[in-house]
């Protein structure tokens, strides 16, 4: 029996020896493991979609896994994450005598990455190359602020990246301040007359007063509406006409919100999509 460890919330994981059947429960995590410990996967949620050729037993979704599936898939080890899973799930796999590793929900990118090494490193001995090269893409110095935010990742109702979340750091490191950056909560649900103000406030400043609400993180006013493709699909045709004459930026919403090997390489594509909303 190796040393028992401990995840991120501190909670200790026993393991027999490195784990060979793994059943993620977090999509990211998926992705990270897959590409850096191939062959160890046995179960993933449906929406796992990355690799692409990723074949093993599906266990349904991340807030409401089969848990009858994933004690099928006779699994050493659970990889879940604090914000995506319900921790009633996993204390009933834990009660059942399966190992799992709990992820925190890291507020910056840099949390992510280490938490990531963390995972790989300790549990599967691995230290992959995508994760050097995304160390020294996302933790450089942090640009100045050209846009403020409202950054919808759902809708029906209306919900927000608020404060201390991944997807609302990625941007910062790309020169895009979250007006909701402040918030008390992580994903508020503002009304969309309150939006709607912030965008008009943001349209309707002069230079001065746009750059001195930048500075403050977006106290007020924003200029700027981001729209991932995920979790909600938004399109030119499902989104932007809640928001009369704003600017709009699409962006894809696996570079925006996953820690795992697509963020190598990530900051050129999210900052060509930006700059679509500027020449738009």
């Amino acid at each position: 029996m190796s040393p028992a460890l401990t995840d991120d919330l501190g909670e200790p994981v026993e393991l027999a020896g490195a784990p060979t059947r793994v059943v993620s429960l977090v999509p990211s995590i998926t992705e990270a493991v897959a590409v850096s410990v191939p062959g160890v996967l046995v179960g993933a949620t449906d929406y796992c979609t990355h690799p692409a050729e990723l074949d093993v037993a599906r266990v349904g979704g991340s807030k409401y896994p089969k848990l009858a599936a994933v004690r099928a898939a006779a699994p050493d080890l659970v990889l879940a994450n604090a914000e995506e899973n319900r921790p009633e799930d996993v204390a009933a796999l834990r009660a059942d005598g399966i190992p799992v590793w709990v992820t925190e929900a890291a507020p910056t990118v840099p949390a992510a990455l280490a938490s990531i090494r963390r995972l790989l490193a300790e549990v599967f001995g691995a230290d992959p190359e995508w994760l050097d090269l995304a160390e020294g893409e996302w933790t450089g110095p942090v640009p100045s602020v050209w846009a403020t935010a409202i950054v919808p990742v759902w809708r029906r109702p209306w919900v927000l990246l608020g404060r201390d979340t991944f997807a609302g750091d990625v941007l910062r490191r790309l020169g895009v301040a979250n007006a909701y950056a402040e918030h008390a909560d992580r994903y508020p649900r503002p009304p969309l007359d309150e939006l709607r103000g912030l965008l008009s406030a943001g349209r309707g400043a002069d230079r001065a007063d746009r750059a001195a609400d930048r500075g403050g993180q977006g106290a007020g006013r924003a200029d700027l509406v981001v729209l991932p493709d995920e979790p909600y699909l938004f399109t030119p045709d499902d989104g932007p006409e809640s928001f009369p004459g704003a600017r709009c930026a699409f962006l894809n919403g696996r570079l925006l919100t996953w820690c795992g090997p697509s963020l190598a390489g990530a900051r050129r594509t999210l900052t060509r999509q930006l700059e679509e909303a500027l020449d738009g």
